[in-house]
């Protein structure tokens, strides 16, 4: 095959993420977004590494595993990715991708994989949603939601979602209209001129409080409360159910296509919204981390609580700790819980939280684990480990086997690190002992790994 040449071919399996093997005549050709069983055409764009790799024209048949999609925007949206299969069938592409994988780098799991917990929400699940502002063709009218799969500029249009509470669907219609009445120019990532940038909705799942964020560059001096009346009528008017809390308007100069927050401004309520987490109480503001699937994260942590096993008179050391959840779920049940995270925000935020839940054996830094590791008085006699999607920095890795734990339990939410990072544990003297996977991304590629390891040679 060469390329620019035309295919037609049957996809036999997807490696995580998304990276699609197509048959085609015996030759394999990886294409992203596709579902095993579907017949598809499309054209080869480059060989690499021995490797073609190509781009999907058109589905010619489905999967036989398929169904239909609910959602009307599915295939265009750049969001859910499995939302025509089973659920069923989600869960378990996702175990042959990740067990494939791991099997790979500790040879086989056998009795080691304890398999994968569903989400206990298929839909309706999320309780952040960060939607953009632009249009879904060219100079067309305002649109709010989500980039369309492929494409850097285009939005499609989010206000039936399926993912995330009614009401969210309900508040993105409603600003969306309201801004679009009003001809206000949403922010050209190549001009970079313009108002509108994003809408960023949270809620508490077991609170059923509500936050909305307007994200806009400062551009134009808009009066926003004509909006938030807007916003607040639909909760008291009862066409939405939950409870609004706080209404936010954030400014956002920045020219990268990311939420930076220069200042916020509370318009409406208060800067934060509670929520309820394996018993624990959390202030989540506006731009702190969460999980963004309470209940799926409810089921994580019970699953990291019991990999865990005891701790009594333990210091146990949560290393990459976000806001501290898992520091603060084991700090009743250990000697000393430490919490290390890079983010200056969320150790703040779960110094806050652990006084709300009245923990006063929890210590939280801020720094990169890298550096804190060097200057850390205490000694652990335990390690939770649940860094971000790039896994722990190499450098960093060394430092943590060498304090020499018994017990190691690794989170990751992209296997593709994990199984980089267990091979350094391997050679450094830790097996894994167990492995379960719990999915808190319904209808997307994504899944988090839960891996025990055991150190056997010291």
């Amino acid at each position: 095959m060469k390329k620019k040449q035309e295919f037609i071919g049957t996809v036999i399996d997807v490696d995580f993420p998304n990276k699609a093997n197509v048959d085609v005549d015996g030759e394999r050709v990886i294409v992203k977004n596709l579902i095993p069983g579907q017949k598809v055409r499309g054209v080869i764009t480059k060989k690499r590494s021995g490797k073609y790799l190509g781009r999907l024209f058109e589905v010619l048949e489905k999967s036989p595993t398929e169904q239909e999609a609910p959602c009307k925007v599915f295939g265009e949206c750049g969001g859910c990715l499995y939302q025509s299969l089973p659920y069923e069938e989600q869960l378990k592409l996702k175990e042959n991708q990740v067990t494939k994988m791991l099997e790979d780098v500790v040879g086989p799991l056998e009795s080691r994989y304890e398999g994968i917990i569903h989400s206990p929400m298929e839909f309706n699940y999320r309780n952040k949603m960060e939607y953009s502002f632009g249009d879904s063709v060219k100079d067309g009218p305002l649109t709010l939601g989500m980039h369309k799969r492929g494409s850097t500029y285009d939005i499609t249009d989010a206000s039936n979602c399926h993912i995330v509470h009614p009401d969210y669907n309900k508040v993105v219609d409603y600003t969306v209209k309201y801004f679009r009445n009003l001809e206000i120019t949403y922010y050209h990532k190549r001009t970079h001129e313009g108002f509108l940038r994003y809408l960023i909705i949270r809620r508490g799942e077991n609170t059923d409080e509500m936050m909305v964020n307007l994200v806009t560059s400062s551009q134009l001096d808009f009066d926003l409360s004509e909006w938030v009346d807007g916003i607040k009528e639909l909760f008291t008017s009862k066409k939405c159910s939950l409870k609004l809390v706080s209404i936010i308007h954030t400014l956002n100069n920045t020219v990268a296509d990311a939420v930076k927050p220069d200042s916020s401004k509370v318009l409406y309520g208060r800067d934060f919204y509670y929520e309820t987490l394996v018993g624990l109480k959390f202030k989540v503001s506006a731009f702190s981390f969460f999980q963004t699937n309470t209940k799926g994260a409810e089921e994580l942590y019970k699953v990291v609580r019991e990999y865990v096993g005891d701790t009594k008179d333990m210091t146990v050391f949560d290393l990459y700790s976000g806001t501290g959840t898992i520091t603060q779920l084991l700090a009743p049940v250990a000697k000393k819980a430490v919490g290390v995270e890079i983010v200056k925000e969320a150790v703040d935020a779960a110094w806050n939280n652990a006084k709300l839940n009245k923990l006063d054996n929890c210590e939280f830094i801020a720094g990169d684990v890298l550096n804190v590791l060097d200057n850390l008085e205490d000694k652990p006699n335990m390690i939770i480990l649940d860094p971000p999607r790039d896994g722990i920095h190499p450098k960093a890795l060394p430092k943590i086997i060498d304090y020499g734990v018994k017990k190691i339990v690794y989170v990751s939410c992209k296997p593709t690190s994990l199984a980089r990072d267990l091979a350094v544990f391997k050679s450094r003297g830790y097996e894994v002992e167990k492995i379960k996977l719990v999915d808190m991304f319904p209808h997307t590629p994504h899944v988090e790994t839960v891996v025990r390891l055991r150190r056997v040679n010291p």
